[in-house]
């Protein structure tokens, strides 16, 4: 299978003082607002890091509940946050944390397929990063 997905970004202004946008061919996101503030400070807006989280976070579930019915189980509910870490001008590293009610399936076969899906997914092979990952069963 192959296709490409677009996404697009607009700046205007210094670094400090500027401001941007952020677009997605699908218009889920549409000239959402990013600035030096909201990247490495608290404002109000999004960022290249929490958009790499969400993107990280939605490709390994989506990876996992594959990796899971190839095993015969259908998840009830995963839930995955994605922590990136950015360290001196660069993502240094993603923590991956999941929760999960799988019927039927042990804890030390959840966190197997869980690894297997850290380590196949397409983002995560996309990341030079250092992914960790802690699972859990409900």
């Amino acid at each position: 299978m192959k296709f490409s997905r677009n996404a697009s970004a607009n700046w205007k202004g210094k670094i400090k003082e500027g401001q941007g946008t952020i677009s997605t061919e699908s218009t889920v996101l549409d000239e959402a607002k990013y600035a030096f503030g909201t990247r490495f400070e608290d404002g109000k807006g999004t960022n290249p890091e929490e958009l790499l989280g969400a993107a990280h976070a939605g490709c390994f579930t989506m990876q996992l509940s594959a990796f899971l019915g190839a095993e015969d189980y259908t998840a009830d509910n995963l839930h995955t946050d994605a922590k990136v870490t950015f360290e001196d001008g660069e993502v240094t590293k993603v923590h991956l944390t999941l929760k999960g009610k799988v019927p039927g399936i042990s804890e030390e076969e959840f966190v197997k397929i869980a690894n297997k899906a850290k380590e196949n997914c397409p983002v995560s092979k996309l990341f030079k990063a250092a992914i960790s990952l802690d699972a859990t069963l409900d």
